[in-house]
């Protein structure tokens, strides 16, 4: 009886040395989130569904410039940090004129200093916008600059409501874009 005490008292201290060893990454400084149109859509408490989801990664300015410098006017740029931004949509959509299937897709810009180039993508699951590839993309759409009184911290993206859907806000330090998105 001894025997099979010690033997279960040395596994229990064996596990919990092997959990105090185990190392979690850190706090990503560019964490993630989701928007959701209708903006409760995840939070409703009946059988209703959202029409659009974007899950990004938020960086902060931290006193940097970002537009121009850090996000260079001209380049591809996937629209936030890590991953690139993934565009889910529940139903099937319009964008620019172009109709565009239920389903997940890339979401990049092209950033000018009074227009960005806003790219639906069909190629997902991509770190950054090295492998971005041009021939996958569904559409490009130009959509105009505004610049905002006060900057924002860190890159925020929400909906709009409209009338057959929704505009897309980006905002981030002085600059806010938006896309309009006509769900079907």
């Amino acid at each position: 009886m001894k025997k099979l005490s010690f033997i279960a008292v040395f596994a229990l201290i064996s596990t919990f040395a092997q959990a105090q060893e185990m190392k979690l990454p850190a706090l990503d400084p560019s964490p993630a989130d989701i928007v959701y149109f209708p903006l409760n859509a995840a939070k409703v408490k009946d059988d209703s569904s959202p029409s659009i989801k974007v899950v990004y990664s938020r960086p902060s300015r931290k006193g940097r410039e970002i537009f121009g410098v850090l996000e260079q006017y001209g380049k591809i740029w996937r629209l936030g940090a890590n991953e690139c931004t993934e565009i889910k949509f529940f139903k099937n959509v319009v964008i620019g004129g172009k109709k565009i299937k239920a389903g997940t897709y890339s979401l990049y810009a092209i950033p000018e200093k009074d227009k960005w180039v806003m790219i639906v993508n069909k190629q997902t699951d991509r770190w950054g916008a090295y492998t971005y590839n041009e021939a996958k993309d569904v559409v490009r759409v130009e959509v105009p600059v505004k610049t905002l009184p006060q900057p924002v911290e860190a890159l925020s993206m929400t909906f709009t409501p409209q009338s057959e859907g929704a505009n897309l806000v980006i905002a981030w330090d002085k600059t806010v874009v938006e896309l309009p998105v006509t769900v079907k």
